[in-house]
């Protein structure tokens, strides 16, 4: 099943967080957390851990994110987690990957699997799931 939806960025902090090691690379790292809203096909909330090497002046680098997403989908509704990442170099996205975590489901979404993706414009930021579940 597909479903497409859009989404807001409620909330967004760096997170205080120590890494075990210093190592300098030519991109900083850091951690923050998000919490997203969701309208459309897919309806419902997120909190997300979201990692990244970027340069905000340049716009260049690269993110890993795992999101925690209870709402409703096409009339079912539960939670379920999945993970997204992408690289960019300022106003483009490349390298991507999006999977559902499989066993992570809850509720009508118990069994769920599949991927989906994000995109970015002056519009919107928009998602989509393509899923199965059972």
């Amino acid at each position: 099943m597909l479903a497409k939806g859009t989404f807001k960025v409620a909330d967004f902090k760096r997170a205080n967080l120590a890494l075990p090691a210093s190592v300098t690379t030519a991109l900083p790292v850091g951690v923050s957390t998000m919490e997203k809203t969701y309208a459309g096909d897919i309806v419902g909330r997120s909190t997300t851990i979201f990692t990244a090497a970027f340069d905000p002046a340049t716009g260049v680098g690269s993110y890993v994110a795992m999101e925690s997403f209870e709402g409703r989908i096409g009339g079912q509704s539960g939670t379920f987690n999945f993970l997204h990442s992408a690289s960019t170099k300022g106003s483009d996205r490349s390298n991507e990957f999006f999977a559902i975590a499989e066993g992570s489901g809850t509720g009508d979404f118990k069994g769920i699997r599949g991927s989906g993706g994000i995109s970015v414009d002056a519009e919107a930021h928009r998602i989509w799931f393509d899923y199965e579940i059972g």
